[in-house]
């Protein structure tokens, strides 16, 4: 009812307006053809009919749409083209959607974009466009699926939803989340390494002076909400790290950043919404990292990290509302934050405090193996009254993937007890009969613990103990940083959305699109293997990252390149081209003694390289890199 439409004479259009929305209301949404409508409608109701739907709709059996426009309708934009072809020609027609500050300007769009040539320069544009971003990096495995995803699918699908649109069917706000697109930028430092830096900088000015962060804000009117939540702001420095290490841009560092002024929470307030205003107070980014880490600071009484309003997984919303909850994932993530600052800081020889960063990682290390070890696997937490969760001890939520994959990720954890944990996970998590890489199990439905939101989803659906694909390609992640390439990939194939719709009867139960990610699949009885929203999610940056940094092996810092890959025993090779500025480097991996892992040498242009490591120049010129896998330095 909010939404308004009309017939726009002049340009022959629909016109949409929603004059309730405070940043958007005197936007315009048109919806067109060339050649120009011959009918339209703005009723959804009465463009589908009663007792029919999209795949049949009423219209579809009149000679002419029925032209109703206005408000108090189910909004929809129909339009209606009529024309006439003799046998055996073709015809072009247009059909045009788009947005635009205000009528004039619809107008202008609508009139430019109904010259075919105009149409056809700006498609090719957009053509071009994203093959030169989608082929900085190209590969060829053994594996079809992981080629078709790797090459084109996963970039495309983070940086056109994830960063730009926002939005996808299951979830529509266009508003940015804190952690979600600091790690989608993450895939995009080889592709779009600029594109990286702005989002990093524009994170940055939504952290309050106190250190803390917006979950999410709306970018136009910097609306958002200030939480509880308690891995949101170290995501900051954790980014930062990458994108310098990557990219060898540590200038980024001394990049002036203002502060936001808000009201603080209460003391029993969870979350405020609230448009803050920027701080007069501005520091550098390398400042607002260290503000981040020293808000962290906050210990259970099992001296690990409070886990707030929730860690990363959000639903775990009341576990810690009495302020003493503890999560054990979080500690693993800290050490990692506290590692990669201290690399940060010695960029700019503050070497005491990177010293200090290094040894309070050490000691939460040791703090994590000695509060958290349930005796086949690390606790996920501790509520606020010292019971434990994820724990052998507990009827539900038993086991969960996160404390287990991320002892191997950072690789802090004791190595025995990292073995042990990973397989309790893959015994108890992963269920290669359904294809699935559960978050935790059992789900959580008849427990009296309040936990939190997590519970409003029924059992086997979403984050309550379903397939999390985000938290499952750090599963894979796991076992890759293990050296265990057979088991990495093998999990991985499990969540490429290409392996699940092989058939009919495999498309029948995935139900979803096959060519992007889906943030989660069920393992709800009646619903196995059903995938749930896809398009917006973490995971296809993600599993962007897993395979081509921790599989492929394509580690790049700065001008260095070090190709180390962890790869299945039965494959004999893979190549990679890599497109750095204006010169291309064809790599070529061999695997002579079907290994997963070992770089016994490297070649560029014939030449042996002692370090193993490439040195990236620009000199326009094409460059040939050997790698090869093996026990002994071929002869």
């Amino acid at each position: 009812m909010h939404i308004v439409t009309k017939w726009d004479l002049q340009s022959q259009s629909l016109f949409a307006r929603n004059s309730y929305n405070p940043e958007f209301c005197d936007c315009i949404t048109f919806a067109t053809s060339d050649p120009t409508p011959t009918s339209f409608t703005a009723d959804r109701a009465g463009f589908i009919g009663r007792n029919h739907s999209l795949r049949d709709p009423d219209a579809m059996g009149h000679e002419r749409l029925t032209g109703e426009i206005g408000a108090g309708l189910d909004p929809c934009a129909a339009v209606q083209v009529v024309i006439e072809i003799e046998p055996g020609d073709t015809a072009q027609m247009t059909f045009l959607l788009g947005q635009a500050d205000d009528e004039e300007k619809a107008r202008g769009l609508v009139a430019r974009f109904r010259d075919p040539a105009n149409v056809e320069a700006a498609f090719q544009e957009t053509r071009n466009w994203w093959d030169r971003l989608l082929s900085t990096i190209e590969v060829e495995t053994p594996e079809l699926s992981t080629n078709f995803l790797l090459n084109r699918w996963l970039l495309y699908q983070t940086l056109s939803c994830r960063v730009w649109g926002r939005s996808a069917l299951y979830q529509s706000s266009g508003a940015y989340g804190f952690r979600d697109q600091l790690q989608d930028v993450m895939a995009l430092v080889h592709a779009a390494p600029q594109l990286a830096r702005d989002h990093i900088l524009r994170a940055a000015a939504r952290q309050f002076v106190e250190g803390d962060v917006q979950h999410w804000w709306h970018p136009e009117s910097g609306a958002g909400v200030r939480t509880r939540i308690s891995d949101d702001l170290l995501w900051l420095p954790f980014v930062t790290a990458h994108y310098v290490r990557t990219t060898g841009d540590a200038a980024i560092l001394d990049k002036m950043i203002p502060f936001l002024d808000g009201k603080p929470l209460e003391e029993r307030q969870t979350e405020s919404l609230s448009i803050p205003v920027a701080s007069a107070t501005q520091s550098s980014l390398l400042e607002h990292c260290r503000r981040a880490i020293a808000r962290s600071a906050n210990f259970g009484p099992h001296g690990l990290p409070l886990i707030g309003g929730g860690d990363w997984n959000d639903g775990l919303n009341r576990v810690g509302l009495g302020g003493k909850g503890e999560s054990v994932w979080l500690a693993w993530f800290e050490i990692c934050v506290l590692r990669d600052f201290a690399e940060l800081l010695a960029l700019r020889e503050l070497h005491e405090e990177a010293r200090a960063c290094r040894t309070r990682a050490a000691q939460l290390a040791q703090t994590v193996d000695a509060q958290a070890w349930d005796g086949a696997w690390y606790r996920r937490g501790y509520f606020d009254d010292g019971t434990p969760f994820g724990s052998r001890e507990n009827a539900e939520g038993r086991i969960d993937s996160l404390p287990q994959s991320w002892a191997a990720i950072s690789g802090a954890g004791d190595t025995d007890r990292v073995n042990v944990a990973l397989r309790s996970l893959e015994e108890k998590l992963v269920r290669e009969a359904d294809d699935l890489i559960l978050l935790f199990t059992p789900p959580f439905d008849k427990t009296t613990a309040d936990v939190g939101y997590i519970k409003g989803y029924p059992p086997g659906v979403r984050e309550n103990g379903g397939q999390y694909t985000h938290a499952a390609t750090w599963v894979a992640m796991a076992f890759a940083r293990q050296g265990d390439g057979d088991r990495a990939v093998r999990l991985l194939r499990m969540l490429n959305p290409v392996e699940h719709a092989r058939d009919e009867k495999d498309c029948e139960r995935y139900k979803v699109e096959p060519y992007v990610i889906p943030g989660d699949v069920y393992s709800l009885a009646g619903h196995v293997g059903r995938g749930g929203w896809t398009w917006y999610t973490g995971a296809a940056a993600w599993t962007y990252r897993v395979w081509l940094e921790e599989i492929l092996g394509f580690q790049r810092c700065g001008d260095k390149l070090r190709i180390n890959p962890v790869i299945p025993t039965d494959w004999a090779g893979f190549q990679l081209r890599y497109r750095f500025q204006n010169t291309t480097y064809r790599i070529a991996v061999e695997n002579p003694d079907h290994c997963s892992h070992g770089v016994v040498l490297v070649e560029v242009d014939g030449i042996a390289v002692p370090d193993k490591i490439v040195t990236l120049r620009d000199d326009a010129l094409g460059h040939e890199v050997r790698v090869v896998l093996g026990t002994k330095t071929p002869a």
